[in-house]
């Protein structure tokens, strides 16, 4: 199983946020300290935004902040509403099927067994788990920012 990299840093600025729950993060702040694409955090924002994820304030002291307590934020339900779809193989998708083995064979039940037991295990954590105790030590690899 591959995630996307939607689900990736949509983790990643979830995980961001958490460090420094104090203050608003511009989308500039987050993709610097991460070394990726401001263009592409701004639809991971909107993501976690219209899932309630995360709150927006626009305008130039504006940024993004967490709408909810870390311990209410569960990483299964970030990864749902992040990927577009846990199709892990052709056949999961009856639309686009085309292996001719698919009535018959037994891989499906399998790897849908799987899939639901990866999403059961993320399910049990939240942020609060995933930054624990070790929030100060998150916050301090990121670059310095510089408070306006």
């Amino acid at each position: 199983m591959h995630l996307t990299l939607h689900a990736d840093y949509s983790l990643r600025v979830l995980l961001y946020l958490a460090a420094r729950p104090e203050r608003l993060a511009s989308t500039q702040e987050l993709a610097d300290a991460y070394g990726i694409s401001k263009h592409h955090l701004v639809r991971v924002v909107q993501t976690l935004s219209s899932e309630g994820f995360v709150e927006v304030k626009a305008g130039r002291s504006g940024g993004v902040m967490l709408a909810r307590a870390t311990k209410d934020i569960r990483v299964g339900k970030v990864l749902r509403a992040a990927e577009p779809d846990f199709e892990l193989v052709e056949c999961f998708n009856r639309e686009t099927n085309t292996c001719p083995i698919a009535p018959v064979c037994g891989l499906k039940g399998v790897l849908a067994e799987a899939r639901e037991a990866f999403l059961a295990v993320l399910d049990r954590y939240t942020l609060a788990d995933l930054v624990g105790r070790s929030r100060k030590d998150l916050a301090e690899l990121f670059l310095p920012v510089s408070t306006p």
